[in-house]
């Protein structure tokens, strides 16, 4: 049900990577313990009532990621039933067997500012942080990207990403549940690093771009995406309390900033690829994601702040290549 071994057999075959899936099996049990994750025991059940279906065509190069082949009513329904066991979708959006998971994020939006502008993808070993259910992952191994890691602690997320696996089938994409730090030091071993939407939720931007900068080989691309303020060089927003309703927001630098921090931190030619005001058509509450979304985050009179004044939400996107 939530089988790697396809995974770890590709992963022990790269000579860089090869150490490290000796370590992953009992990472993996330790990320998956339901004696810590309580709703596991309920989120396998969903996953284990998934229907029987064989994929006619799967989909991972366009906006819904997904597969289509014949359903019956019946079918249909426990596949809607199934899914919605695995409530709250927040990134996506995917479509299996003409069920749209109408996700909370538009990230194909994200996907579709950033994929002309970084390096391509086509034959890269790939690893994308905190990636959630892995709505990119799939838009990476669509890329043609030969091997595509995703990382994410949330177990909800995890197996979500085993539903659409279960359709998928691609075992060079894998979502692991654990964060960076888990990560073997200096494995100096991806063609491509993604941290998107991490960044600010570290209480050590420095640390984390320095442990970014470790995973990658030699001449290997960062993607890093993150909330920015308005601002020259060193002007940093520290919230105090909440921002945007998030309790775990410590940093958000100016473009200029974090440009600096990547020079800092060992990167070569950092440079803002694309700036972004997260609007409430990106990112909203739906029928697969009901609790509160951006527009209760925003002050209500005025959709340029958030609820607790500060400025709304802002993403700006670099990219910049290992020493």
């Amino acid at each position: 049900m939530m089988d790697y071994r396809a995974f770890l057999d590709i992963l022990s075959q790269h000579p860089q990577l090869a150490n490290w899936a000796a370590l992953l099996p009992e990472q993996i049990s330790s990320g998956l313990n339901e004696s810590r994750y309580g709703d596991l025991p309920r989120w396998k059940e969903a996953l284990k009532s998934l229907p029987a279906l064989t994929p006619s065509k799967i989909q991972l190069n366009t906006s819904r990621v997904g597969a289509t082949g014949d359903i019956s009513e019946l079918q249909r329904g426990a596949l809607v039933q199934a899914l919605k066991g695995l409530h709250p979708w927040r990134k996506g959006p995917f479509e299996l067997f003409g069920v749209h998971i109408d996700t909370e994020w538009r990230s194909d939006w994200k996907w579709d500012r950033l994929k002309d502008a970084i390096a391509p993808l086509n034959g890269r070993t790939v690893l994308d942080i905190g990636c959630g259910s892995g709505y990119h992952c799939w838009r990476m191994r669509g890329a043609g990207a030969e091997l595509v890691v995703g990382i994410d602690p949330t177990p909800l997320f995890i197996t979500q990403y085993f539903a659409l696996q279960k359709y998928l089938n691609e075992p060079a994409v894998a979502v692991l549940p654990m964060g960076i730090e888990h990560l073997p030091a200096k494995l100096n071993a991806f063609d491509t690093t993604f941290s998107m939407g991490i960044l600010y939720h570290r209480r050590s931007p420095f640390d984390h771009l320095l442990a970014l900068r470790d995973t990658l080989r030699s001449g290997g691309q960062l993607v890093l995406e993150t909330l920015i303020i308005d601002g020259g060089a060193g002007e940093v927003l520290v919230p105090e309390g909440r921002y945007s309703k998030m309790g775990n927001v410590w940093f958000i630098p100016s473009t200029a900033s974090l440009e600096s921090w990547l020079r800092k931190a060992g990167f070569k030619n950092p440079r803002l690829i694309e700036v972004n005001q997260t609007s409430t058509d990106e990112q909203r509450s739906t029928e697969w994601m009901q609790f509160h979304s951006l527009a209760e985050f925003l002050d209500p009179t005025d959709a340029n702040k958030t609820i607790e004044g500060y400025p709304a939400p802002k993403r700006a996107t670099f990219i910049a290549e290992a020493p």
